[in-house]
């Protein structure tokens, strides 16, 4: 199956997502937390698993799957194709009421991401792109912005990341905004609204999986904080933070993070 049919095929399961998360949202669903701190988890986001989990593997029995909310199966590791999949990205503001929540897909080929789709559904926001296709947003096509300077430039980042500490000389003169979906604020970037997004703490691939390549084929450079492409599908699946901006932005960036592990 070519890329393009893959993101297809993710589109149609992010809408079938979204239709799960409109019939719990504002209904007080039922929410456990997670051991080890690993944050809440709603009857929405299992139930979104469970429906994204028999639908995909049936078109795809051959696949690998790595999900946020599915015990994770080494047998993944020798798959060419594995689903990337967070069925709710943002399950706090999910719980709270809020919209900026969304469900990311992706397929990756042995350790890059071929297609992806991230949906809004609160917003009817779908972002979508393909190894074969650009960047979308609701079909039409989305490109990072041109920014080269600090100069009235909007980075999407946590208050921590701009800590003094982080940073090899003064903070960068930015003006930082947030969103509680990382897979959101990639697409952000990707659609030209904010400049870059930064996140220093390690990810979960499911987060990024679908963001990544959005705003890569949205003519954004994606890496982790070490300036190292990302790639996916690793035994322990988390990445070293993301940055994600336009190329030029992007490098001016890098060379003002201090130098971390």
């Amino acid at each position: 199956m070519r890329a393009t049919e893959l993101r297809d095929l993710l589109v149609e399961a992010a809408q079938a997502s979204g239709d799960i998360a409109r019939k719990h949202f504002g209904a007080a669903p039922d929410t456990w937390h997670k051991d080890d701190n690993a944050g809440p988890v709603t009857e929405a986001d299992l139930e979104i698993d469970r429906m994204l989990h028999g639908e995909l593997l049936a078109t795809h029995p051959d696949f690998g799957w790595l999900s946020e909310e599915t015990e994770d199966d080494p047998k993944r590791l020798h798959k060419e194709h594995v689903f990337i999949v967070d069925p709710i990205d943002g399950t706090r503001a999910f719980i709270a009421g809020e919209k900026h929540f969304s469900h990311s897909l992706a397929v990756a080929k042995d350790g890059e991401v071929i297609a992806g789709a991230v949906y809004l559904p609160m917003m009817d926001l779908m972002f979508a792109a393909s190894t074969d296709t650009p960047a979308t947003l609701n079909g039409a096509p989305i490109g990072v912005t041109e920014r080269t300077d600090f100069s009235h430039s909007t980075v999407l980042a946590a208050k921590p990341n701009m800590k003094p500490e982080n940073w090899r000389g003064d903070v960068p003169p930015v003006r930082r905004t947030f969103r509680p979906s990382l897979a959101y604020r990639l697409c952000l970037v990707a659609q030209g609204r904010y400049d870059a997004m930064l996140t220093l703490r390690d990810c979960w691939e499911w987060d990024i999986a679908a963001g990544d390549l959005i705003s890569r084929r949205a003519g954004g450079r994606v890496t982790d904080r070490l300036d190292i492409d990302l790639r996916f599908n690793n035994p322990f699946p988390k990445t070293k933070g993301c940055l994600a901006a336009g190329p030029t932005f992007h490098r001016k960036l890098m060379s003002e993070l201090a130098a971390t592990e």
